[in-house]
């Protein structure tokens, strides 16, 4: 997307850019070119899912550069929870928004994503060529281990920050048990912190505005350009294969199917993963289940969000089944190509559709309780996500048991994996006593899981 359409979009979506990027942060507004050079470190260093992503924002944003404060972020990130997608993304698109409009949030959403997406898309041609990775099985292996450290290091952070009173500390720890023992649907769980945040503040006060807020609406007309414009960059990719190659091809059920899962993947990746595996696998029988475990380990090992694992669901489904007359491999870099698009395009509609009402929100007492009130439950839900990470990275083998309501993830213990813990430990050595950080860690932890390979 060019400048000049960039340029137009900031018009329509922050209305009064000079006053979104000035209120922003502490700091200095820096110009798009730093901006936009910390947003390629992000994107290159975006490992550890969701948590460690956010963490990496948090740091680079608010604690070094003082771009944004602290308690923005925080109320940006309790938006991007209630949305359906990758929060992490959409995270940093609303960040990019607040420094520089539109053009700011285009390139802080794609350069989050477009790191992770290249490498997935090199991975998933050697794994479709050669089923053969062992040399990159064992650099993962190590960045794995490394990874469950970074993600431990994130939510300490973000803990320290956002659980600083008794109710907020057992908001986060109703919402693990319910996320982790019960298996409650992850809207539910934030919708019902919300409702309390709200109760919570109509017992102390009534709700008013708060001095300072500023008014970022639009006008109706402007709202529905902005719905016209994304919903046709969402479905270009349809008319375009559909012209190309006719209506029963593999890209046209790609594109439906994944446009589905853009909507309901509330929670992030993990709580689409067993749907998408299902209809991947049984269904349209587009994937071996082995095949759906190695892409979402390549996934969870490669910078940007997991959810980049419906990437290589696609690129597999359009290599095994390519139009006539087009290589594979072509074929599977363009089904890549859809997943991704239709993925995260929804992304940057709702973030500049919603981004203007949510920074008015920041000056109603109720709004700011509620949003309060999820940002704790978001710490739950990251250690949810951080204990099921640890799980499946020093165990190989984790059964699920249910008794009545309560659902128990039970890891086999004879599958312990020493070299994993040990490689983990080293991580954490480096990250919280060495602090030797990100880079330097997952450069040593790849090291050692080559090194591990060769013994």
């Amino acid at each position: 997307m060019n400048d000049q359409h960039g340029t137009n979009e900031t018009g329509a979506v922050s209305g009064h850019l000079r006053d979104v990027s000035t209120e922003a942060g502490r700091g200095p507004k820096p110009s798009f070119a730093q901006a936009t050079r910390v947003w390629v470190r992000i994107g290159l260093l975006g490992f550890g899912g969701p948590a460690g992503q956010i963490a990496l924002m948090h740091r680079e944003v608010v604690e070094t550069r003082r771009w944004v404060q602290e308690d923005r972020f925080l109320h940006a990130l309790n938006y991007c929870m209630l949305l359906p997608g990758p929060e992490a993304q959409q995270l940093a698109i609303y960040i990019g928004w607040l420094l520089h409009g539109a053009r700011g949030g285009l390139v802080a959403g794609i350069l989050f994503v477009l790191p992770g997406l290249c490498i997935l898309l090199g991975l998933s041609t050697l794994y479709a060529l050669y089923h053969q990775t062992g040399m990159l099985s064992a650099v993962f292996f190590g960045l794995k281990a490394a990874v469950l450290a970074i993600v431990v290091e994130a939510l300490l952070r973000l803990a320290r920050r956002a659980l600083k009173t008794v109710s907020s500390r057992a908001i986060a720890a109703l919402a693990f048990a319910a996320l982790f023992f019960f298996s409650v649907s992850f809207p539910l769980v934030i919708l019902a912190a919300g409702l309390f945040g709200l109760l919570t503040a109509r017992r102390k006060a009534e709700a008013g505005w708060v001095a300072g807020a500023k008014d970022r609406s639009r006008t109706w007309s402007q709202t529905l350009a902005l719905i016209v414009l994304w919903s046709c960059l969402w479905v270009a990719p349809l008319g375009l294969v559909v012209a190309l190659w006719g209506a029963g091809n593999v890209f046209v059920a790609l594109h439906i199917f994944f446009s589905k899962m853009a909507v309901v993947t509330f929670g992030g990746a993990y709580a689409v993963l067993a749907y998408v595996a299902q209809q991947a696998v049984e269904t349209h029988h587009w994937l071996r289940p082995g095949e759906m475990l190695d892409g979402l380990a390549l996934a969870e090992t490669t910078p940007g969000p997991l959810v980049l694992v419906l990437t290589f669901v696609a690129f597999m489904a359009a290599f095994s089944l390519p139009p006539a007359g087009l290589d594979p491999v072509v074929a599977g870099l363009i089904g890549g190509l859809v997943a991704t698009w239709v993925t995260f395009v929804p992304c940057f509609a709702l973030i500049f559709l919603g981004a203007p009402s949510v920074e008015r929100l920041r000056g109603n007492r109720l709004a700011v309780a509620a949003m309060s009130a999820i940002s704790a439950a978001v710490v739950g839900v990251i250690l949810n996500l951080a204990v099921w990470f640890a799980l499946h990275v020093l165990f190989a083998k984790v059964q699920q048991s249910r008794f009545g309501p309560l659902v128990l993830s039970v890891p086999e213990l004879a599958s312990f994996n020493v070299a994993a813990a040990l490689l983990a430990l080293l991580a954490g050595s480096l990250l919280f006593v060495a602090r030797l950080g990100v880079v330097g860690t997952l450069g040593v932890c790849a090291a050692g899981g080559l090194l591990l390979s060769l013994v």
